[in-house]
């Protein structure tokens, strides 16, 4: 049963709701489903599930991209109903052909919805009857038995089961189960009854040579025992590996980089100052605008390869008069040359598989403009598309959320996560450095009690940097750690503290359970998701599993999942920006710091237009 169903232009204006339904609805799903899908251009998929408490409903829709109008649909989702998508073509039809612009209220409608209805349904039921009857017969299987092949008599299975001849057909078709049924020309036989392997061309039976396969066990024991033997012949004798002599060679030193240590054992470790520079992240970048005349006609060639050619005097007289209607056909050369593009750029597949399907779906019956090819159409809605999703849905203003903090007497608390080797510890540096030029004080708390080397390597940044780190070496629990941290942050008066966490991938289990943990325990300002801008597919499922397993595996019933996104490593990648956008595709979380060098001051924002053009270009 349909729970709601609604008519709305694009701009929010309701022109009618069905007054038969009128079911109050628990939660707000029609606007989750605005903000979620139809905003950030999610509305190539089928259907949305929205859960509330107490209720779980499953919204689909429609659209009539000509007359800017929405149709959806709200049912609980535990009754799949078969007729709600033929009744949103119904009603997106008989709607188009009373829409007057100019008019509001539409009561007129509700008996055409009834009568839509009853034929959806009827539709429906029809189909799902056909669909019963040409159900197959060997879908049927027991507890404890399983379908093992279909007999048939004198000819043999296609299907790759087992085929036998003449009398052995004949008692094969005769065979009852114990329940004293007969299932026709199939036999269920129980799992340890077969024997044998199915050979790939007669489809017979044969059995295994175990003579062969005891003398190939044989062989192995013996080449095995050979090996142990030559490994017993001198076990005293270690062997080490010598360093290569090259001819007229110097006299070898010993290769040692690391900081020099005074007499007393203490490192003597430069102190950076606060004149390294102005970080980048206080610099605006200036993009030039230039002119994509001849991206325009590069999309135009590379999207109709396979298309017939036509007259020059058909095609003049379509761009003046522009075409009737767009229709997904049309559409199709333009949005696979774009996607192929995007994919070029590291956008991952998935991703952009749906933002064409997005544009595909808000383009499909409009009217093409005069003077306007298509290719240049889908790509300026691509660019308002992806414009749309990398800008944030909410500012994230760290300097000004830290101020408030100080108002209240607490310090402001950023955890920063990740996978391993993405460069968490690195770019905690160059957060705190940034901060320390705004004359806001920094406490590092090292939570990363996994890594070797962790703790001295955040130790060595926070020596250069002149901020306090606060420590409890390896092997404790860094929730424990983290809450300490924040209590000695706020005896001191700190007012920021940046956690360091080990890293971690996001199917290991347990360490997702402790920084799930943390977060809960310690309940920070900010989350931070750490990424590599050179991973491609693999960051949707970073990312969606980081907050899928936070969400699972926290005690609290409003879980705490990933705020922001701190991108590392993009001065590696040229033009492959789009990492950037598959991160904010998934987890809906705004880039919030670009990291783009080894320096404390490469440290940059996100510019939105620069990364939309590099990923059209």
């Amino acid at each position: 049963m349909l729970e709601q169903l609604l008519i709305f232009t694009r701009g929010g204006l309701i022109l009618w709701t069905c007054k038969e339904l009128g079911n109050a609805l628990k939660g707000s799903p029609i606007d989750t489903l605005i903000r979620s899908c139809l905003l950030e251009e999610r509305s190539g998929a089928s259907s949305y599930n929205y859960d509330a408490p107490g209720a779980s409903y499953t919204l689909k829709w429609t659209f009539h991209n000509e007359l800017g109008l929405v149709f959806v649909a709200v049912y609980q989702r535990i009754l799949h109903l078969l007729y709600v998508d033929d009744l949103l073509a119904l009603l997106r039809r008989e709607f188009s052909e009373i829409y007057d612009p100019k008019r509001t209220v539409y009561n007129d409608f509700d008996e055409t919805f009834r009568q839509l209805r009853r034929e959806a349904e009827a539709r429906a039921e029809e189909f799902k009857k056909s669909k019963q009857m040409v159900k197959p017969v060997n879908n049927i299987k027991k507890q404890g038995q399983v379908l093992k092949a279909g007999f048939n008599k004198g000819s043999k299975n296609g299907d790759g089961g087992l085929a036998s001849d003449g009398g052995d057909g004949d008692k094969v078709k005769d065979r009852t189960l114990e329940n004293g049924h007969s299932i026709g020309n199939h036999v269920e036989i129980e799992e340890p009854m077969v024997v044998g392997v199915v050979t790939g061309k007669e489809n017979n039976i044969s059995a295994f040579d175990v003579s062969k396969l005891q003398k190939r066990t044989k062989g192995v024991k013996k080449t095995d025992a050979v090996v142990n033997r030559g490994s017993k012949l001198d076990p005293k004798k270690k062997v080490t590996k010598k360093n290569r002599v090259w001819d007229d060679a110097p006299s070898e030193t010993k290769l040692d980089f690391t900081d020099p240590v005074d007499g007393n054992g203490n490192e003597n470790i430069d102190v950076v100052a606060a004149d390294q520079g102005e970080s980048m992240m206080d610099i605006e970048e200036i993009i030039s605008s230039d002119s994509e005349g001849e991206e325009d006609d590069n999309v135009q060639k590379d999207s109709k390869p396979e298309a017939k050619k036509k007259g020059w005097f058909s095609s003049m007289f379509q761009s003046i008069a522009g075409k009737a209607n767009l229709e997904k056909e049309d559409l199709e050369p333009a949005l696979k040359a774009l996607k192929d593009r995007l994919m070029t750029k590291n956008v991952a597949e998935e991703i952009a598989e749906k933002l064409c399907e997005s544009i595909a779906a808000s383009l499909e019956g409009k009217k093409l403009a005069s003077f306007t090819r298509i290719s240049s159409t889908v790509q300026a809605a691509m660019e308002e598309a992806l414009v749309r999703i990398l800008t944030p849905r909410r500012s994230i203003d760290i300097l000004r959320d830290v101020h408030a903090a100080k108002e209240q007497r607490k310090p402001y608390v950023v955890v920063f996560v990740g996978v391993n080797g993405v460069g968490k510890s690195t770019n905690l540096a160059k957060v705190a450095y940034w901060l320390l030029q705004h004359n806001v004080s920094v406490m590092m708390a090292a939570c990363d009690t996994f890594r070797s080397g962790a703790v001295e390597q955040l130790r060595t940044h926070a020596r250069r940097l002149q901020i306090p780190i606060f420590e409890k070496g390896y092997e404790k629990d860094p929730a424990i750690v983290a809450k300490e941290a924040i209590q000695e942050a706020t005896r001191n008066g700190s007012d920021v503290v940046l956690v360091d966490t080990a890293g971690r991938m996001q199917d290991n289990e347990p360490l997702m359970r402790a920084l799930s943990k943390l977060i809960y325990l310690n309940n920070p300002d900010l989350v931070l998701f750490v990424g590599e801008a050179l991973v491609g597919n693999d960051a949707v499922d970073q990312l969606s599993k980081f907050n899928q397993k936070l969400a699972d595996l926290s005690t609290s019933p409003t879980p705490r999942l990933i705020d922001g996104i701190l991108l590392t490593k993009f001065d590696t990648i040229d033009d492959k920006v789009g990492a950037a956008l598959s991160m904010v595709y998934v987890s809906g979380a705004p880039v919030t710091f670009v990291g783009c060098g080894q320096s404390y001051t490469d440290l940059k924002k996100l510019n939105v237009k620069s990364i939309v053009k590099t990923l059209l270009k």
